[in-house]
This record gives C-alpha cells, structure tokens and sequence, in this order.
C-alpha cells in the first residue's frame, strides 16, 4: 500500500472523463496513480455514492479532485474514510443540506443560463427524467471558451448531460468540515458565476485558492497550472 495518496479525478456535468485528460497525462507522466472514473450525471445522491463506492475500494489514501459538478459530487463522496484531501477546480463546495440551486441564486446567473436545453428521457418503472444539455451552438462560447475550434465542436456533440433533479438535491455532506481543501477558481468562467466558485471556497476554509484567468475548462486550456495545484496538495499531505 503507498502512502502517497493516489489522485482520482471526478469530472462534471456536460463533460466526461476526457474533460481531465491533458492533467490526466501530465500527472501519469510523473509517476502518480491516477483515476478518471465517469459520474454518470443522474442524481448528486447517486453520483456521490457510487464515486465514494470506487474511492473506497482503492488501496491506501486518495486525493479526490472535482470538477465543476464534480464539486458537489467530492463534497459527499470525500467523506470516504480513505480520502485525505479535496481540490475543487471551477467547483461547486455544497454546504451540507444545500443544493446547487440553492447556492446559484445567491449570485447573478452565468451566461450558460441562458443556453440550456431541457429533454425528457425514461426511467424505468418510474416518472420521465428531464436531462440538461448545452445548445450546440452556444457550447464553444459559454462552456468550451479557450479551445480550439475543431475541438470545442467534437465536444459539443458528445457532451453527457445532467438530470434536472441534480440541481434541486441537497447534499447528504460537506467532506471539506473534516477534510483539507484547495481550489481554483476560473476568473474568466462563463459556466458558473466566479463569485460561486469564491464564496463556496472561502466558506469551506480551502488551504490555498489559485486564480486562474481562464474559462470553464481550465484542465484543458490550463493543464499545468491544474496538475501544479494537485501535486503541491500531494506534497503538504506527504
């Protein structure tokens, strides 16, 4: 078992796993252990069980690193026993019984407000769901700001949504009470309001807070300066 905590990366909503893989590869490249698990994007009680489910059954400590929803989704799941530290990159950090709508509406809508699209999808044995998607047009402007044109196109058409009752969920937890922080914030972000991002850290008492002027998407447009945060994490936890 090494005692250095291996790194799992939660990506968010309208994003998968992919979303990491410039950080991802920069991280490998240095020796880590490195997970970049999906989140299935259903429910933030759902997502946060089965992160948690996949965290708990690695051997040794983990640093959790979140996303976006991603956020919200290592506030519950960092409650994990073997979790030892928690880095929030353009996050939501959710109080304990608060949902991400409730912190939204605490501050000036973001442009991404304005260029969502709602669509029903079935549920088995129970009500139709409602899935939030990004417009296909808007996406390269108001989620994948920075990135090559081609690029922001290929993920516009692949993005994985997120079932509207996420946004109304209160979370189950607040990891960061017990468990180290760091964050980084996205000045330029067009997704989330960067007050969000501010508040959320500065209220959960985050070690360090690194301003970045970058949009949404800062492991891909920023991918070092991401990995530097992770890794100087690593090294105050060793």
């Amino acid at each position: 078992m090494s005692s250095t905590p291996a790194i799992v990366l939660v990506h968010g909503a309208f994003a998968d796993a992919a979303s990491w893989a410039p950080v991802t590869e920069l991280l490998l490249s240095q020796g880590h252990r490195v997970f970049a698990p999906p989140v299935f994007n259903r429910s933030l009680a759902a997502d946060a069980a089965y992160i948690r489910s996949f965290v708990e059954q690695i051997d040794g400590p983990v640093l959790l690193a979140g996303h976006s929803y991603g956020g919200a989704v290592i506030t519950v799941a960092g409650v994990a026993d073997n979790v030892v530290g928690l880095v929030y990159v353009s996050g939501y950090v959710l109080e304990e019984g608060e949902s991400l709508g409730e912190l939204q509406s605490r501050f000036p809508d973001s442009d991404l407000a304005n260029h969502l699209i709602y669509r029903p999808y079935t549920v088995e044995g129970g009500e139709p769901g409602t899935d939030v998607s990004v417009e296909i047009d808007a996406f390269a402007q108001v989620f994948a700001a920075g990135l090559d044109a081609a690029k922001a196109a290929v993920l516009a058409v692949s993005q994985r949504p997120l079932s509207a009752v996420a946004f109304g969920e209160p979370a189950l937890a607040a990891a960061w009470k017990s468990t180290p922080g760091w964050g980084i914030v996205s000045s330029a972000d067009r997704t989330i309001n960067p007050d969000v991002e501010r508040f959320g850290y500065e209220r959960a008492g985050l070690r360090t807070v690194v301003e970045i002027d970058a949009p949404h998407l800062v492991m891909q447009t920023h991918p070092r300066e991401v990995a530097t945060v992770i890794t100087d994490a690593i090294a105050e936890l060793s």
